[in-house]
């Protein structure tokens, strides 16, 4: 049973899970805290004595203060002392964070005969430059490693020092082209990493890495001094210098490959850049972005691997098509789209949903159709058992809406018993409770590494029991098989929540759906850009949401849980008023401000669902289809009689009604 308000009581065992947990001792938590304030300061002295204080009190942190003690003076460090260190916390998160950092510093020092020794030790493996490398190495060793070497150089932002030696190496050895090279130039230019791009090109050779300094500082006008591309090389820069232009302006870089680029350039090259100026227009939602998709198509004539266009600018193609045509969807550009892109990317449920909808909206009246309307019905009910916005709909498209799964047995004694005894779990909870949370959360989801769904179960109970709630449901939600939708959306604040959202109208299940994509139910969270806690409302926000109610308010209430839950609820209620009551255009206002959505509803009447998927902000794009699919499982939960999400989706979204007038002060 979880711990609500509103809900029976924790029986006695349950209870006496949560408080099994031995809190921090507030000298130990003293020595902690100061010691990572040391660390930040790379304060070598402090850190020293504080990991003698923490040592010598048997502080249950110690771990922390001896790995922040080394790490901060890595660069100094050898192998023996890294040993003694990896042999007092052998098996913590602490151990294998600083077996990261070590083999960081073994890469830079070109140690590879200690780092091939460090490396099998390595149990996260989820580092991008020890990848590359750990490729390095094995080329040395006379190992085949092409197209691992390759998709981990693509996959390298920043051009890190690892990836940056590897592929070096590999160029000098022939294991990596030229043409692998303007291939991750591309993809620098188009992502906004000049320095991955200079990096590529510099392979190549000084002379085109001396021209991109002059496509990267103006485009526009290397362009228009370098007017012919008879060469590859020059053809290469030429694409670069659009794809420059086409990331802050498609229709410009449009303009440039009509009045002469798609001419002068190779075929190949010329629809990579006409599909980069499309996707920038369908960023934009300009209405012309499924016709330059459809130039690009024509331009490429062809397949070659190594101009494969990039699964984001495909993403872009599939949703342009859905809003072509004023909203009567181009469904073959939405197949091509799809058939087009990595195979993992085409298992993504969003693409799995929409090429099950493409196929029946293409399938006719016929034995063929009826054959292709079975595969989509199958395309269907292959995601229809994910618990996802897409994995919803798609269960409603097959006609048998998702139930939601028995409860599975609580955690025996014997399970909660090892979960309570679990080093790792108590630490997490320990440095999350004296404010430690980015360090908590990290030591306990390497804790749950390899865990099954008993142990997983287990654990998020345990978090729930201690009121953590973002642990509670990112825990649940790793099962497979056994499945706790109590854990995964669990409702805090139950009363309160229930009693604002009756006193203004509002869906409580719709408010839960948001609260836990905002905040995961955590008091005190506080965003990057200073939204604050449940509600996760902006202080201007939160001080014009109090005038227009006529509550006072001062800042330092603003995580206060009565006050921000009232402010917010106030606030959403407003929001969704001003845009006719719309749960997706709600949402994407509560993330990214009403102005926003109200210009991204002009245009083509879509079916909310496609509207959504054409958000151009990431987040929210993300944040709108979560909220929804949260609502959805939060309305079953609640008992609401009509938790479909195609009836919370509501009507289709396109331009306000004439006459429809907007709150212009609502921030």
């Amino acid at each position: 049973m979880l711990l609500l308000a509103g809900t029976p009581p924790l029986v006695a065992a349950e209870r006496s899970m949560a408080a099994a947990v031995p809190a921090v001792a507030p000298n130990h938590a003293t020595t902690v805290l100061d010691a990572r304030e040391a660390f930040r300061a790379r304060d070598r002295l402090r850190l020293a004595s504080l990991r003698a204080v923490a040592s010598a009190d048997r502080n249950p942190l110690a771990p922390w203060i001896d790995y922040w003690e080394l790490t901060n003076r890595i660069r100094d460090a050898q192998p023996d002392e890294v040993n003694a260190f990896a042999a007092r916390w052998s098996g913590s998160y602490v151990e294998d964070r600083l077996r990261n950092d070590w083999l960081l510093e073994l890469g830079k020092r070109r140690d590879w005969t200690n780092f091939a020794l460090e490396f099998p030790r390595f149990r996260m493996n989820d580092d991008g430059e020890v990848t590359c490398y750990a490729l390095l190495v094995d080329h040395l060793a006379g190992k085949p490693v092409r197209e691992a070497a390759l998709d981990a150089w693509l996959a390298d932002r920043d051009a890190s020092d690892g990836c940056t030696q590897m592929s070096t190496t590999l160029y000098e050895a022939r294991l990596l082209t030229t043409a692998d090279a303007w291939r991750k130039a591309r993809l620098a230019v188009e992502a906004n990493r000049p320095k991955a791009a200079r990096q590529a090109v510099g392979l190549v050779g000084p002379g085109a890495y001396a021209a991109l300094g002059d496509v990267l500082d103006s485009p526009a006008r290397y362009l228009a001094r370098n007017a012919s591309a008879k060469r590859r090389e020059d053809a290469e820069l030429a694409t670069l210098a659009l794809l420059r232009i086409a990331a802050s302006d498609g229709d410009q870089a449009a303009g440039l490959l009509m009045d002469h680029w798609d001419r002068e350039l190779p075929n190949e090259l010329a629809g990579y850049a006409w599909a980069a100026a499309a996707k920038q227009s369908a960023i934009a939602l300009r209405p012309t972005a499924a016709d330059l998709y459809q130039r690009a198509a024509r331009a490429r004539r062809g397949d070659d691997p190594e101009l494969a266009l990039p699964d984001e600018t495909l993403a872009w193609k599939v949703r342009a098509a859905l809003r072509a045509d004023k909203g009567r969807p181009r469904w073959q550009q939405v197949m091509q789209a799809i058939d087009a892109m990595s195979a993992g990317e085409r298992k993504d449920a969003a693409w799995v949903y929409w090429k099950a909808r493409a196929m029946i909206a293409l399938s006719g009246d016929n034995e063929q159709g009826e054959a292709q309307r079975r595969l989509a019905r199958a395309l269907f009910l292959s995601i229809a058992d994910q618990f996802n916005f897409y994995g919803q709909l798609a269960a409603e498209e097959a006609g048998s809406p998702q139930p939601l799964p028995a409860r599975p047995e609580p955690p025996t004694p014997d399970e909660r018993s090892a979960t309570v005894g679990n080093p790792g779990l108590v630490r997490a909870l320990q440095l999350i409770a004296i404010g430690l949370r980015s360090e908590g959360v990290r030591e306990w989801n390497f804790t749950l590494r390899g865990m099954g769904d008993r142990e997983l179960l287990a654990a998020a109970q345990l978090a729930c029991d201690r009121e953590v709630w973002d642990r509670c449901i990112n825990t649940s939600d790793r099962t497979k098989r056994e499945i706790n939708m109590e854990q995964r959306f669990p409702t805090p604040f139950r009363r309160d929540v229930q009693a604002h959202s009756r006193e203004i109208g509002l869906d409580p299940a719709y408010v839960y759906g948001l609260i836990r994509q905002e905040s995961r139910f955590i008091m005190d969270a506080r965003s990057g850009v200073g939204a604050s806690g449940l509600m996760q409302l902006m202080p201007a926000t939160a001080r014009w949401t109090a005038k227009r109610i006529g509550v006072a308010f001062s800042p330092q209430q603003i995580t206060d849980r009565d006050v921000n839950l009232r402010l917010g609820h106030a606030y959403l209620k407003l929001v969704l008023d001003d845009l006719g009551g719309s749960q997706a255009l709600g949402a994407a206002a509560y993330n990214a401000g009403p102005g926003r959505p109200r210009r991204w509803r002009e245009g083509a009447t879509l079916e909310p669902a496609a509207w959504a998927e054409n958000i151009p902000f990431n987040e929210t794009r993300d944040y709108v289809k979560k909220v929804l699919s949260n609502a959805t499982y939060y309305a079953a939960l609640l008992g609401d009689p009509k938790p479909s999400l195609r009836e919370r989706l509501g009507k289709p979204i396109g331009p306000a009604m004439p006459g429809a007038r907007s709150d212009p002060d609502l921030p």
